[in-house]
């Protein structure tokens, strides 16, 4: 049965918030830094670890959504190119550390509301489950409306933040030194926890391409809004741990206080008021953002047979996924329950895996379909992806391996995390048990 045709789309300056808020929502979630990697590793680290994680990232995404603008995105990509069951790899892969990621930001909303309501850490569960379902409305409605959203939400989170850097700058006379950035002497098991903190607070640019098609011109705005995006997260990353730097707070107090704590040492209760305000509506725009991005995956799959057909509904009034969107939300209800450091390395150890059958797509893509139109193509040859492709996979096993001689907490994380990438063997042999025609696909 053919999907009706989507007329509302949403334009490039709300791709781009959408955009933002998908990767990054703004440095909250980046205190951690400080704590693991010092004052003369800090910056080091936030500033090489995009450029060897994300930039190979970014142009693989834009490529291949230029050949392929699709609902699905990343899913259908490696479908094409790898075959059926690396695509379910895929699919599966991303949606399960899309619940994960998800799991975060109710858990920060709260955080930074207890600037405000003193004990409401016992409501913790309540009010996670409150943003949850209130998000599922939202992209039940929409895209646009979740990218109008995202807006005002982006608004609501840049403002205090630049108030924050233009304070210390005044207060510094224009006069900022950055400390001498090393390495040396810094625990292995620090320089792991440290990446796994940037590159979580820097990932998912291929999420955004999996509603592709309820994009206007979605070749150039991805192009455009994505380099956007990724411009104005590195700036503000770089000025907000200046800031903390600056200032001389304490980094385990910034660790366990936030945002808020560093504005009220800046400017008093006011700024940090308003730095509070910033990271609940930060939590807010990343959840719907992402909500957003990981329902068009199952209904993806659902599509191709892999996911039960009721997947693939479409709202009545809405055209939008609402059943994907509401069985998603019904497993973030669940997972809400992990601590944070947990489902940090969770989150980043599967994404990893399901970005490295992105890698491995665009090389194969570029071997058997060298004529297929490509709006957008990184200027190097085969030999040149396949050694770009090794920075990538070197800091995620970088990471993977610090968090392995890290806390055992961490070593339970990441053995966890290792044993949901082998469920999708498991869930692929039930699926050609039941379809065993998909085997030979």
């Amino acid at each position: 049965m053919p999907q009706p045709v989507i007329t509302r789309k949403i334009k490039p300056f709300q791709l781009i918030a959408l955009v933002f808020f998908t990767v990054s929502g703004g440095p909250y979630g980046l205190e951690p830094l400080l704590s693991y990697a010092g004052e003369h590793a800090a910056f080091l680290i936030l500033l090489v670890t995009p450029l060897l994680w994300d930039v190979p990232a970014i142009f693989t995404v834009l490529e291949l959504n230029s050949m392929m603008p699709v609902t699905g995105g990343y899913y259908k990509w490696v479908k094409h190119a790898l075959g059926t069951r690396w695509g379910f790899y895929e699919g599966w892969w991303t949606w399960i550390y899309t619940f994960v990621d998800l799991a975060i930001y109710p858990v920060l909303f709260v955080t930074y509301a207890s600037f405000f309501f003193t004990g409401i850490e016992e409501y913790r569960i309540p009010v996670c489950l409150v943003i949850v379902w209130l998000s599922a409305g939202l992209n039940i409605l929409g895209i646009v409306p979740v990218g109008r959203t995202a807006l005002f939400l982006g608004a609501a989170v840049l403002s205090p933040l630049i108030i924050l850097i233009v304070l210390v700058i005044y207060q510094h006379g224009g006069s900022i030194s950055i400390p001498s950035q090393t390495l040396h002497g810094l625990p292995f098991s620090s320089i792991g926890m440290a990446l796994y903190t940037v590159m979580w607070n820097c990932l998912g640019w291929d999420n955004i391409t999996t509603y592709a098609e309820e994009v206007e011109k979605p070749v150039r705005s991805y192009l455009v809004s994505t380099l956007t995006a990724f411009a104005l997260v590195i700036v503000i990353y770089f000025f907000a741990i200046m800031v903390a730097q600056q200032s001389g707070i304490d980094h385990n107090a910034f660790l366990e206080n936030g945002f808020p704590a560093l504005g009220e040492r800046v400017g008093g209760h006011w700024l940090g008021a308003i730095l509070a305000m910033g990271g609940m509506a930060s939590s807010l725009g990343i959840y719907a953002a992402v909500l957003l991005s990981v329902s068009r995956v199952p209904k993806a799959m659902a599509g191709d047979g892999l996911l039960p057909k009721k997947l693939n509904a479409l709202h009545s009034r809405f055209q939008t996924p609402y059943v994907s969107i509401i069985i998603c939300s019904i497993v973030v209800s669940f997972m809400i329950l992990w601590p944070f450091a947990e489902l940090l390395i969770i989150d980043v150890t599967v994404y990893g895996a399901g970005l490295s059958l992105e890698y491995i797509s665009l090389i194969k893509l570029r071997i058997t379909s060298p004529n297929v139109k490509r709006p957008f193509k990184i200027p190097l040859n085969v030999a040149g992806l396949c050694v770009i492709m090794i920075l990538p996979f070197g800091v995620y096993f970088i990471a993977l391996a610090g968090a392995f001689s890290s806390t055992p907490k961490s070593i339970q994380a990441a053995i966890f995390a290792i044993c949901i990438l082998l469920t999708a063997e498991l869930a692929w042999w039930l699926i050609i048990w039941r379809k065993p025609h998909l085997k030979s696909s």
